[in-house]
């Protein structure tokens, strides 16, 4: 999965993209320092993949992976190609989701485009953005749409009804994902791949003095904003982040717990893409290799072998499935197949999140 990190320029889009995955990105205070998108593969933490290599003795272990996207920052008038405006929207086209990163610091130091700090403004000048090049594309389409209902076929027809629906609603200034549909306009709604549409987490960027006291009134402007939207929140301090990348597991443990956070801002920005995403992990173990899957919730056993081999997918016969905290309860798979924990399930069994799994087939 691709995930577009985008923010107004010097809100530390930038800084964030380095910390969670250590790309080198460069970072100035300066409009438009990242002009070509700058692309970091992240491992999804997953603690499980370790105690479940323990106590197989396995030789690799290989955690599921993020693709993350640090796109140039942009200004009013991008949707009119303004700054790298058009470079901005072609990139965004091709992510699954949007990590929003929105200011909520204030620093003399850091200069900010608009000569003030009004995250609420800031997310505001992306949206709409994104809402005008949307307008100028469901345009195009509608106008293709009526075109084609001289050919009898009545799935233009819909495509029209729906496609001035989406119209009007964007007209108003609002995103394409707030948007109630029923299944079938929703499905053709996916087929027209739109700025707004895509899933978004706003990641409030605090100070470092922040952490860990009250929310500050910036990030509650942000909160209330996103909530209107049915979009995710995240708090977090890019600056901070960017310290932890530079630690080892027990320094960041201290590190952490000197600001009294459980967690770091990744693994919480990970949970949150796969809620966003809708997406699960499967475990496979085994002594040569302790790996992680990832599937979209719903999947059923034969795509998800289809993940690990084509071949597990045309051949499933049956799946054993082992819940993780039932595999360590009972110290293995032998042993919970001895407690008769290991269930058989069909073509029709839909993974669980941590389903610990091993697939039969036959080719």
């Amino acid at each position: 999965m691709k995930l577009g990190v985008v923010g107004l320029p010097n809100v530390g889009k930038s800084t964030l993209f380095n910390a969670i995955t250590q790309a080198g990105a460069e970072i100035a205070n300066y409009p438009f320092c990242t002009i070509e998108p700058n692309v970091g593969v992240v491992a999804v933490p997953d603690e499980r993949l370790d105690k479940l290599a323990a106590l197989y003795n396995s030789k690799k272990i290989t955690p599921t992976y993020l693709k993350f996207v640090d796109i140039a920052g942009l200004v009013k008038g991008a949707s009119r190609g303004e700054g790298l405006g058009n470079k901005f929207l072609s990139h965004i086209r091709e992510v699954d989701a949007i990590v929003h990163v929105v200011r909520c610091f204030v620093d003399s130091n850091i200069t900010h485009v608009d000569d003030t700090i009004n995250p609420v403004a800031d997310m505001e000048t992306i949206n709409l953005e994104l809402i005008l090049a949307d307008i100028e594309t469901v345009n195009n389409r509608l106008a293709k749409a009526i075109n084609m209902q001289k050919t009898g076929d009545k799935k233009y027809k819909a495509e029209a009804e729906l496609l001035a629906k989406v119209l009007a609603w964007l007209e108003s200034e609002k995103p394409a994902r707030t948007l109630l549909l029923d299944e079938d306009e929703q499905a053709m709604m996916d087929e027209m791949l739109l700025l707004t549409s895509k899933p978004v987490i706003y990641a409030a960027n605090i100070a470092e003095d922040d952490l860990g006291a009250p929310t500050n009134d910036l990030v509650k402007q942000v909160e209330a904003k996103a909530k209107l939207e049915n979009a995710e929140t995240l708090v977090i301090c890019a600056k901070v982040e960017e310290e932890l990348s530079k630690l080892d597991a027990e320094e960041k443990e201290m590190f952490l717990e000197s600001y009294g956070i459980a967690e770091s801002g990744l693994n919480r920005l990970v949970a949150k893409c796969y809620k966003l995403l809708h997406l699960v992990s499967y475990l496979t173990a085994g002594e040569k290799e302790t790996r992680a899957w990832t599937i979209n919730e719903g999947t059923k056993a034969p795509q998800a072998a289809g993940k690990i081999h084509s071949d597990f997918e045309k051949g499933f016969i049956r799946a054993e499935i082992v819940p993780y905290e039932t595999m360590l309860e009972m110290g293995g798979y032998n042993q919970a197949k001895e407690h008769g924990k290991v269930r058989s399930e069909g073509k029709d069994y839909v993974i669980k999140d941590g389903d610990v799994v091993l697939f039969r087939f036959n080719v």
